[in-house]
């Protein structure tokens, strides 16, 4: 895909893990912060005939860039398509590549803590009120889902992930295995086996996925693994 574009945007430090890809592309690369400032920047190379692809890393619809752009498309009043049977003079042709996203990665380097029912929620609350993370943690963990966790923690919210923490003890055995992932797939990977009472222990930041276990989870000869329930209906033995 990106062989095939004029042009390249995103976060400057995924675009900074690409460049050997990217080389001769016009690059648009933008701090923390400036999505819409980048995604902006895009349409209006795509509006104008350019082929611009959007970065993001793990997966652009999870946590990522898709969402936006095609919320931008709708803000500007852009007619889009996915295919080219919808290509014409007025519209956009948008299509959306399917990444590994950061719970796929790091449950894949874990074993397989993600076997049964779980659910995804980030601790940042620069686009969603603290309130609402905890409600969704609280209704998570009161469910006995495993729960993922994307951005922990950083320096400006350090105590984000203690807080998760305090509320999923509250439905949970302190000794709840967690799987904490940095890195996964690149050079400063680093994975870790803990439990729940000892989380707030942990080295966690933004490059971190936590796997909090529901009660079924267990660790086994250094794997994270959540039984799907075929011991209870099979004889596996």
């Amino acid at each position: 895909m990106l062989k095939t574009v004029d042009a390249v945007a995103g976060y400057t430090t995924y675009i900074d893990l690409i460049r050997p890809l990217i080389a001769g592309k016009l690059i648009v690369s933008t701090a923390m912060k400036k999505e819409v400032d980048r995604v902006s920047a895009a349409l209006d190379l795509a509006v104008s005939g350019s082929a611009c692809a959007v970065v993001s890393s793990g997966d652009p619809g999870v946590y990522a860039m898709a969402g936006l752009v095609l919320e931008m498309c709708r803000e500007r009043a852009i007619s889009i398509g996915n295919n080219d049977k919808d290509a014409d003079a007025n519209r956009l042709i948008v299509e959306v590549v399917p990444g590994i996203p950061a719970l796929c990665s790091g449950a894949s380097l874990l074993g397989a803590p993600l076997t049964h029912d779980f659910a995804a929620v980030s601790l940042s609350d620069l686009l969603t009120p603290w309130e609402t993370i905890e409600k969704r943690l609280d209704a998570a963990a009161r469910a006995d889902f495993v729960i993922v966790l994307y951005n922990p923690k950083s320096r400006r919210r350090p105590e984000h992930l203690a807080r998760a923490r305090q509320i999923v003890l509250g439905h949970r055995e302190p000794g709840t295995p967690v799987g904490i992932v940095t890195g996964a797939m690149r050079d400063n990977q680093r994975v870790t086996l803990t439990t729940l009472g000892d989380l707030h222990r942990a080295e966690v930041d933004m490059q971190t996925t936590v796997f909090i276990g529901n009660s079924n989870t267990f660790n086994y000869d250094g794997f994270m693994v959540t039984p799907r329930g075929y011991a209870k209906k099979y004889d596996m033995g």
